[in-house]
């Protein structure tokens, strides 16, 4: 088959795969698939050959590539479809004024920045409802999840960086590297429409005036900055600046999702894996449990809800292969809770262990008054401080937007430092809860790394930091959250080389918990990449006839 060829067929399959998504959405259904065209929604599957649990980067990669090889597949996604509009018009709330699409059954927003001049003007009163974003709070750590079709795709800046392939082998040294950068890299980015800002267009307009402000500053002291890829298309966002294409990336829309512009999954893979008509998505259905049966198959307990957080019903499900892609912590939170429980007794210490956050934390510094950032700012960062190459303190810095409708004079990073430091969870059996063992101290390791940089930008520049946006007199560095959970079920240790989960046989892991803590830039496009290499080897050699 000609490169072309399967081209136009993927074209067709992700029209295919959108019109059951819309046709889902018109009709208020849970069940989502070709088939959805029909008046009344078929009963319940209660068993396929293969399910795949979680529609982000990992999941989406595995449905499609196994519906791809004709093995009818389920997916089940805890969050809901995001395709039918509010009273607005909009299926996604706008970052200044959200309302209950914004967060996962939250009475307030938790944005990131808590606080401007320290008044509470950032988060406001919501009602409780299934919306895009959760922030799961641990001791010490909260993380930034998606919920809905299309998991972190939906809420993320669509950074898609390929990891310094250096950096990559350091931390898998297990992975043909040569294979990763030649085959399965450049697959995941195609599928994914990674795209780059036109140069001259970035130069010349007032939407990234803030990030050539912080390359002025960053050149100032020496450091280097460099371009990062989007999934966002640039082809429209300049349309948007034209004023002769609907705003999103330059309507401030970004962390309750992108109205339009954004190639999230639900527009690539997961279209592509509904219009091959064997895969079928059950939303506002969460797995809590998971189970082996005597004929070697995987029995899964899910409860399903309604836009209360009610559950309505809890169905059961059994299958012959099993996708975990729940992300770093559904899956492992699924796993630790499942060997300790003992319906998965065979599972190993590695499960549960390697987990960070990939060195996250934010910060802001205050520019001089005639260094303007811009009343108008793009969503989408677009360029990064890149000393990686740092040896003594490897940092990358995301140069991020903070859009706020008028000149501000703040900088904003999100910084991802090289932090060795690694927790576990582990399972409570008195609330039935897994909890993360991540420290201040740990967090407190990122924080020293990314000041060793910024003080030295901010020494170049005579500026300082801002200490105002984080809910407290005296916190310049965000330390109590990340973007980027990674780690947990680490490939090698609580998988094979390839996320076969050691101890079971069909069992696989597709998503951030493989990846050790760390991977240096933002990670969706490293998961995509790896969760293609697993399919290729498991679709080969576990599922041939």
């Amino acid at each position: 088959m000609t490169a072309k060829l399967m081209q136009h067929q993927l074209t067709r399959r992700q029209i295919l795969g959108m019109v059951a998504l819309q046709t889902a959405a018109a009709s208020g259904l849970t069940r989502i698939g070709l088939q959805s065209a029909h008046a009344a929604e078929p009963a319940a599957v209660d068993n396929s050959p293969a399910i795949v649990v979680g529609s982000g980067y990992g999941g989406a990669v595995a449905a499609l590539r196994l519906g791809q090889a004709g093995i009818r597949t389920l997916v089940l996604e805890m969050g809901r479809l995001w395709n039918t509009t509010g009273s607005d018009g909009k299926v996604f709330c706008s970052t200044s004024a959200p309302d209950q699409r914004s967060m996962w059954f939250r009475t307030r927003t938790e944005a990131p920045l808590a606080t401007f001049l320290w008044l509470d003007l950032v988060n406001k009163d919501i009602g409780a409802y299934p919306g895009v974003l959760d922030r799961v709070h641990y001791d010490n750590m909260s993380v930034y999840v998606g919920r809905g079709v299309g998991g972190g795709s939906l809420v993320n800046g669509g950074m898609a960086v390929t990891p310094l392939k250096s950096y990559f082998a350091e931390q898998f040294p297990t992975v043909d590297a040569d294979e990763m950068y030649g085959t399965y890299f450049p697959r995941a980015r195609s599928m994914l429409g990674v795209n780059t800002v036109d140069p001259a267009w970035f130069e010349s307009t007032e939407w990234y005036q803030f990030t050539r402000t912080s390359r002025k500053a960053a050149a100032n002291a020496g450091l280097k900055t460099t371009f990062v890829p989007n999934v966002y298309d640039f082809g429209y966002m300049q349309r948007e600046a034209a004023g002769t294409a609907t705003k999103s990336a330059l309507a401030g829309e970004v962390i309750y999702g992108n109205n339009y512009g954004k190639r999230s999954l639900d527009k690539t893979y997961l279209a592509a894996a509904l219009g091959t008509g064997n895969v079928t998505i059950h939303t506002l259905e969460k797995v809590r449990s998971v189970t082996r049966a005597s004929d070697g198959s995987y029995v899964l307990t899910a409860d399903r809800i309604d836009t209360t957080g009610k559950v309505v019903e809890t169905k059961q499900y059994s299958c012959t292969y099993l996708f975990l892609g729940g992300g770093s912590l559904g899956t492992t939170e699924l796993l630790v809770r499942a060997r300790e429980t003992g319906t998965l007794p065979a599972l190993n210490a590695g499960v549960g262990a390697g987990w960070g956050t990939n060195g996250n934390t934010m910060l802001g510094r205050a520019n001089h008054i005639w260094d303007t950032v811009g009343a108008n700012q793009a969503t989408m960062p677009v360029m990064g401080i890149d000393d990686w190459a740092n040896t003594a303190n490897p940092v990358f810095a995301e140069i991020a937007p903070l859009p706020m409708g008028f000149e501000h004079w703040i900088s904003l990073y999100l910084a991802i430092t090289k932090n060795p430091e690694r927790a576990s969870f582990s399972y409570d059996s008195s609330s039935g809860a897994v909890k993360l063992g991540w420290t201040a101290a740990q967090s407190a390791v990122s924080v020293g790394m990314a000041k060793k940089l910024f003080d030295r930008l901010n020494a170049a520049n005579a500026t300082i930091y801002r200490y105002d946006l984080f809910g407290s007199t005296s916190k310049v560095f965000a330390d109590d959250f990340t973007y980027h959970p990674l780690g947990g079920c680490v490939l090698g240790k609580a998988t094979d080389d390839y996320g076969r989960v050691k101890g079971y046989s069909r069992l696989y892991i597709t998503d951030g918990s493989l990846v050790p803590g760390s991977i240096g830039v933002n990670p969706f496009v490293t998961i995509t990449a790896l969760a293609e290499r697993t399919m290729a080897r498991v679709l080969a050699e576990d599922t041939a006839p």
